[in-house]
């Protein structure tokens, strides 16, 4: 769905009021034609571009990395999940949570390791150590 990876792209460049009007509409279409893998991560996207937001939309963000989330393991999407557990573990950093953060990198980086997932697993490497200071 060529909409929704405008929209990661649009996130990547921090553009991000053209990223959520992307991940917004690709939401909109996988649901209207029950376009299920994509609605999973178009969630995850909608869920990023909250936390990453200036000012961030914390309740926001939880409640799509969380969905999607639940949505991945029901499907059994083990990269989508991966990628959820650190987008929660980033929103947790942003709130001063600490603990669950740790927890949601730790988890996002065994998956990441099991998958042979090694861009995404430096990257959780290098957040975890940064939490550790």
């Amino acid at each position: 769905m060529n909409v929704l990876w405008l929209g990661e792209a649009c996130a990547l460049g921090q553009r991000y009021r053209d990223a959520f009007e992307a991940a917004s509409r690709a939401l909109e279409l996988t649901r209207q034609f029950n376009h299920f893998t994509y609605e999973r991560w178009a969630l995850r996207l909608l869920g990023e571009i909250a936390c990453q937001s200036d000012p961030p939309d914390l309740q926001t963000a939880d409640g799509h990395y969380r969905q999607a989330l639940a949505l991945a393991h029901e499907r059994g999407m083990r990269p989508l999940a991966a990628r959820s557990h650190a987008g929660l573990a980033t929103l947790y950093r942003r709130t001063g949570r600490r603990a669950e953060s740790e927890e949601h990198w730790q988890t996002a980086s065994a998956m990441y390791r099991e998958m042979g997932m090694t861009y995404w697993l430096e990257k959780a490497e290098r957040e975890t150590k940064d939490l550790a200071r």
